[in-house]
């Protein structure tokens, strides 16, 4: 175990071993390393077990595997076994398709304060760049160059102001986007205990938005989320989305509204039953 643990890194995966290296590797070169990793894996296959082996074998960072069975959807599950198995007070989520820019681990310690989460925010890579990236890239961070992805045929759009570099230009987007500051699992942290206290993710959850339900447990319970999409960066890998679902959608609607009628603050679908 890491002496001074700051934060425990919970990335969710399925079957994507491919990306899931290059996720892994972008942690590796962050310049902090007082973080451990928790892989929140819903029930994919050897080849992702394969990579996890080999890169905790190349890393100094504690790295654990929390797997279960293929059972369809059930990434809220598996996330709260991973915040049951993690370490440090502080969490910060993350997905296995998410490349995170050297600087976002102390990002997202320096912003940290108690009763406040952080929201960050992403940007989508076209499946062409997506395609592009590789290890030397990923060292190199050129994935997170506005001139590369230009130069690689990544539109050019507003939306790459969320790879700036600037603090004082990322803080003023922060404070002007429109965009709410939501739990959004891709980019976001917490304390433990305040996601303890709301009895962590609601397992009745399927695909589409079954982050963002917690987040607004949260709230209810006096969290402030706080808005730092354009200061903790990562770029997120194409890829198709399987699980979506109008029924699940639907599901998740219901469960959302009433949290927000009952101003709910804990699920007892959560974490304890």
């Amino acid at each position: 175990m890491q002496s001074n643990l700051q934060a425990t890194i919970i990335i969710s995966t399925f079957n994507k071993p491919e990306w899931l290296q290059y996720v892994l590797l972008s942690f590796d070169i962050q310049t902090t390393k007082n973080f451990e990793i928790i892989i929140a894996d819903d029930g994919s296959d050897e080849k992702t077990k394969a990579v996890i082996d080999q890169f905790s074998k190349n890393t100094d960072l504690n790295v654990k595997h929390i797997w279960q069975a293929d059972d369809g959807f059930q990434k809220t599950k598996i996330l709260n076994k991973a915040i049951e198995a993690s370490n440090a007070d502080y969490l910060i989520f993350t997905d296995g398709d998410c490349i995170a820019r050297k600087d976002f681990v102390e990002t997202h310690l320096k912003l940290r304060r108690l009763k406040c989460a952080l929201s960050g925010g992403y940007f989508k890579l076209t499946e062409d760049v997506s395609s592009k990236i590789t290890d030397t890239i990923i060292r190199e961070q050129k994935c997170f160059e506005k001139d590369w992805l230009i130069a690689e045929g990544q539109p050019k759009t507003f939306k790459m102001n969320k790879l700036t570099t600037s603090k004082t230009k990322a803080n003023f987007l922060n404070f002007v986007t429109p965009t709410k500051a939501t739990f959004d699992g891709m980019n976001v942290s917490c304390w433990k205990a305040d996601l303890l206290a709301v009895n962590g993710f609601d397992e009745r959850m399927k695909y589409g938005g079954e982050d963002r339900e917690v987040g607004e447990r949260m709230m209810n319970n006096s969290i402030k989320f706080l808005q730092i999409r354009y200061s903790a960066i990562c770029v997120h890998l194409h890829h198709d989305r399987p699980y979506e679902n109008e029924e699940a959608l639907l599901l998740n609607k219901k469960i959302r509204h009433e949290t927000k009628h009952a101003k709910s603050t804990y699920s007892k679908y959560g974490i304890h039953k």
